[in-house]
């Protein structure tokens, strides 16, 4: 009787063992199964949800979005938030060290070109603005705008200014800052004579809440620093190098592991993904080919 209940409880054991064991297989992440979680710097959120959109709908995979600035981003990345994070720079020594001490190797993937763009009220008679101007008036030696206006002062955008500026912030008078991007087409769209500071990618991708606002800014001609000619954010002045305040998107994989970071990137830097990315209006790193079927002869339609 014994040796009966023995075997009773062995079997149980092993049925719950092997219960599990499934339950854990179902649940593992791969590189295209699974869920995660990326980082998004707000100013590239309409493109990554795109590119998420077709990923899940072509994989078992569940993708969630966390757009913060690009500070709080990479705090979180760092703090080991998520191991996934999109950004519109690449990592620096001191970042990448502490990942080195955590015997991790994150992978950096550039996938795209995105801009910078100003943009001002329709009604505004000026269609052109001078970067040169822009940086003066960022350093206090100029009032040639009414007033510059900013998503955050943790962001992309900002840091990308200052840097150009040669500032360490942006000054407490005739600079204005929001949350996001599209507090910043709302504002510009309802104050004449204002310029703001966005992410290109929401004026060709707004969402539903703010298309009609979008509706309502023109974007710039922007003359860089030292040039003589203005130049609009598109993909070709883009891809030539004309338009001065283009930047780099990369996405940085973190986790360590062949997971959903590794699927994702390789897709987002793969056909279909630069396909998403050139007809967002941003430039794909590999422009999709394609194919041309030349035919020696025309056929011939029976028409009665």
């Amino acid at each position: 009787m014994k040796k009966l209940v023995k075997i009773i409880v062995f079997v149980c054991v092993l049925s719950v063992a092997i219960l599990f064991s499934c339950k854990q297989s179902e649940n593992k992440e791969t590189i295209l199964k699974g869920t995660t979680t990326i980082l998004v710097d707000e100013t590239l959120k309409p493109i990554i949800e795109d590119q998420i959109a077709v990923f899940e709908s072509k994989y078992d995979a569940k993708i969630n979005i966390d757009a913060k600035s690009e500070t709080e981003t990479l705090l979180a990345l760092l703090k080991d938030t998520a191991s996934i994070a999109v950004l519109s720079r690449t990592l620096d020594q001191d970042e990448l060290r502490i990942f080195e001490n955590k015997k991790i190797k994150p992978r950096i993937t550039k996938f795209a070109t995105d801009a910078i763009a100003f943009i001002a009220n329709n009604k505004s008679k000026d269609t052109l603005i001078d970067l040169e101007e822009v940086v003066l008036f960022m350093k206090g030696k100029s009032k040639k705008f009414k007033g510059l206006v900013f998503d955050n002062l943790n962001s992309s955008t900002v840091r990308y200014m200052n840097k150009l500026a040669g500032i360490d912030q942006i000054p407490a008078t005739g600079v204005f800052s929001f949350k996001t991007n599209e507090e910043v087409i709302k504002f510009v769209a309802e104050n004449e004579g204002m310029i703001g500071v966005v992410g290109l990618n929401w004026l060709y991708q707004p969402t539903p809440s703010n298309s009609n606002y979008v509706k309502k800014v023109i974007v710039l001609n922007v003359k860089g620093i030292g040039k003589s000619s203005y130049f609009a954010p598109t993909q070709n002045n883009m891809a030539e190098g004309s338009y001065p305040l283009a930047r780099d998107l990369y996405i940085v994989n973190c986790q360590g592991y062949s997971g959903l970071g590794m699927g994702f990137a390789s897709f987002i830097a793969g056909d279909i993904g630069q396909r998403i990315i050139l007809k967002s209006g941003l430039l794909p790193v590999s422009v999709p080919t394609r194919n041309i079927i030349i035919r020696k002869e025309i056929e011939k339609k029976d028409t009665k």
